[in-house]
């Protein structure tokens, strides 16, 4: 696998209104523009493409507002990891929270499913969830002990897989069916996932790596670089995967073939978040510089 390292790219950086705000995810909204999560100030944030910033409180600044998502309802959904809540945000910055079971079971992803709620993962419980829009909570059957769901996508086969901080990958239908991969690096850490164009669901490894699963469970990873801490990533329609780089300060792109090509962030270490905006180009949060980011993707 080649790697190249770009210097040189077309970044344009917002810094947010709010000092220390660590904004941690971001995704595309319905509405034409990007929405993001302020981990330390309890806020949901709202960016255009040209830039416009907007911030909407939430019932506390501990929440720990966490990863977002759009839901099928036309508004934004997004987990709170502190008070174990899931909350909701119309276009118009209207904040709705639905409290979880456990006060303590430390929801992290979230995405919408096939059958049109909102599917998340409840880190210290072990247990996949279920909302309604109506704001109708289910939970699945609890994993074994220790098992850390973290990440969740909705997979090419009408079900949702998400990753296990202790090693594996897993599969739940809509019925709450649910299977589990181990992966060959038992303390790899698998992080968020995302389905590619290529039918197959790829995720980050904490041991410097981008994995790939395929439906029917059979697993390769790709390392990247030693001091790289991938943390999100985003699938291109063209079989590549861009994700962040916290450590490292960088950008990369994994191509189909396995080349990777990165590109220096001009904030520094902390790029979390990742997803594509609707003008095309690549948008990422700055945790640790409080700023929002966009990597112009030439034509």
């Amino acid at each position: 696998m080649g790697t190249q390292v770009k210097t040189s790219a077309r970044f344009v950086r917002y810094e947010l209104p709010t000092d220390h705000s660590y904004p941690y995810w971001i995704a595309a909204g319905p509405d034409g523009a990007l929405w993001f999560t302020e981990s330390y100030a309890g806020k949901v944030g709202r960016i255009t493409v040209d830039g416009d910033i907007s911030e909407f409180d939430l019932s506390s600044a501990q929440s720990g507002p966490f990863c977002i998502t759009a839901g099928p309802d036309g508004n934004m959904w997004f987990t709170e990891y502190i008070f174990g809540r899931i909350g909701r945000v119309t276009p118009q910055g209207e904040v709705t929270e639905f409290q979880l079971p456990s006060v303590a079971s430390r929801p992290q992803g979230i995405v919408a499913g096939p059958d049109g709620h909102l599917w998340f993962t409840e880190y210290l419980e072990g247990k996949v969830g279920r909302i309604s829009t109506g704001g109708c909570i289910t939970e699945c059957k609890p994993m074994a002990f220790n098992s850390y769901p973290y990440g969740i996508t909705s997979g090419p086969d009408g079900a949702l897989w998400f990753t296990e901080d202790a090693g594996k990958v897993g599969r739940v239908d809509a019925a709450g069916e649910m299977r589990e991969f181990s992966l060959p690096s038992p303390g790899c850490g698998p992080g968020h996932i995302v389905a590619g164009a290529d039918g197959a669901l790829w995720f980050t490894e904490d041991a410097n790596a981008i994995g790939r699963i395929t439906p029917e469970g059979e697993v390769r990873e790709f390392a990247v670089r030693d001091d790289s801490y991938p943390e999100a990533l985003v699938a291109g329609s063209e079989g590549e995967i861009w994700f962040t780089e916290y450590d490292a300060g960088k950008i990369g792109r994994l191509a189909s073939d396995g080349d990777l090509t990165e590109y220096e962030v001009p904030g520094g270490p902390g790029p979390s978040g990742i997803t594509f905006g609707p003008d095309g180009n690549i948008w990422f949060t700055e945790y640790l510089s409080g700023a929002i980011g966009c990597l112009k993707i030439e034509g």
